[in-house]
């Protein structure tokens, strides 16, 4: 029996709904703002650490140092910790890691105040971005449970794709204010205070749900379902099909930010201008998303490919060293097109069996920060060694390179029948 979900009463496919409904569903408006504190806490616990390390060493190295550790836990806590919101309640894991990082923040803010050394301070921040990955994992079981409805799970997926890249910038800026008002040491309360309202929030609004399944017992059964998580994802075409091509698209969605400022240094002789070409792909992102959020489900996952084959297109000109406001608007372009990554990512989610949300979330997660990462060094190494013109431009032939590829055998009757059985639409 076919579903008519997603339709009106003439048949006819029903409007996208409106980022207000998504705020009508019951707890959302709560569990927003729950999100957006956590990023800001995560942002100011980075911003100053780095102040505190910058002040006791003045070494710019051991800054970017700090900035790599907090980035490094964070595959490992996807990867590996996020399976526990296949075992654990989601609200558990959420509360009880938001929990563990405020404690952590506690001990850190004891160690600055004891004059603790670098290496205590920054395995303390490790700690608290390894607690990250869990909650990562168990928040996109929340939201898949949240919004029965999958349209709006779509709107309410381009809405958190939004406010993430939004959170970033305001937790950067407002861990700089903090820093620059109270000092960094004391900024460390704010990040503490962030964590503990998000845990009460979440205590509050959120119902406990049980998990789904029977997980494997004791330690040696977490890595068990680990791997049968890992197994699944591998033996799944559709979902390999996905994360596949955000790999490759990686590539060139990184290069830009990679050498932005070096491009901007190449070009006027100054890094003034290296912030807005880092900003071009981002807000292009973000127009990209709130266009393809108004299409229909199907009509989203029917372009995904030919967008991500679109995307790196524009930054082949790069490789001409155009004057920086060509090279802007071209990189806008690119992150227009990165909008493919939202029906990509939404549905992944939908596709994956509630049993396994979390380790594949966490899994999927862990291979898209380490893809991140490694793009950003292999772009800044060919910089090194050729130009930053010809770091984008290599990075975006590679990707379009290994795109085409996927597409010559990208399962769109696969995909198609699996977008159908997600979203609840008609056969």
């Amino acid at each position: 029996m076919s579903s008519n979900r997603g339709r009106d009463g003439g048949g006819q496919p029903a409007q996208m709904p409106s980022y207000t409904e998504v705020f009508r569903v019951k707890g959302y408006p709560l569990i927003f703002l729950a999100n957006t504190l956590s990023t800001w806490g995560d942002y100011i616990a980075r911003i100053t650490v780095a102040a505190i390390v910058l002040a006791r060493t003045g070494s710019d190295v051991a800054t970017a140092a700090t900035f790599a550790v907090s980035l490094l836990p964070t595959f490992f806590g996807r990867s590996l910790l996020g399976s526990l919101a296949d075992r654990i309640p989601c609200k558990t894991v959420l509360i009880g890691t938001h929990l563990a990082r405020a404690t952590l923040a506690g001990v850190l803010i004891a160690a600055v105040a004891g004059n603790a050394g670098i290496p205590a301070l920054l395995a303390l921040l490790f700690a608290i971005e390894l607690c990250a990955g869990p909650a990562s994992a168990a928040n996109q079981v929340l939201m898949t449970d949240l919004f029965r409805d999958r349209r709006v799970y779509v709107r309410a997926y381009g809405l958190m794709t939004i406010a993430e890249q939004l959170n970033q910038a305001v937790g950067l800026a407002v861990g700089g204010v903090i820093v620059a008002v109270v000092g960094a040491a004391r900024g460390l309360w704010f990040n503490l205070a962030t964590f503990l309202v998000c845990a009460l929030v979440l205590a509050v609004v959120v119902r406990t749900k049980p998990i789904k399944g029977a997980p494997s017992a004791g330690l040696g059964g977490f890595f068990r379902d680990l791997g049968q998580g890992a197994t699944y994802l591998a033996g799944h075409r559709v979902l390999l099909s996905l994360m596949g091509l955000g790999v490759l698209a990686t590539w060139a969605m990184a290069a830009p930010e990679a050498v932005a400022l070096p491009y901007a240094q190449a070009m006027s002789g100054s890094t003034r201008y290296g912030g807005l070409l880092m900003a071009a792909p981002i807000l292009g992102a973000l127009v990209g998303v709130l266009t393809v959020g108004r299409w229909q489900p199907e009509c989203q996952n029917a372009r995904i490919i030919a967008m991500a084959v679109a995307m790196p297109v524009p930054l082949l000109a790069t490789v001409f060293t155009p004057p920086l406001p060509v090279a802007a608007l071209l990189w806008f372009l690119c992150g227009t097109l990165q909008a493919f990554m939202l029906p990509l990512q939404s549905t992944l989610s939908l596709v994956v069996p509630e049993e396994m949300r979390g380790r594949v979330f966490g899994l999927a997660g862990g291979v898209s920060v380490a893809t991140s990462g490694v793009a950003f060094l292999v772009a800044g190494w060919i910089s090194q060694h050729t130009t930053p013109a010809a770091a984008v431009g290599i990075c975006a032939v590679a990707s379009l390179g290994g795109v085409g590829l996927l597409a010559a055998r990208w399962p769109r009757r696969e995909l198609s029948s699996a977008v159908r059985a997600a979203y609840g639409l008609a056969s």
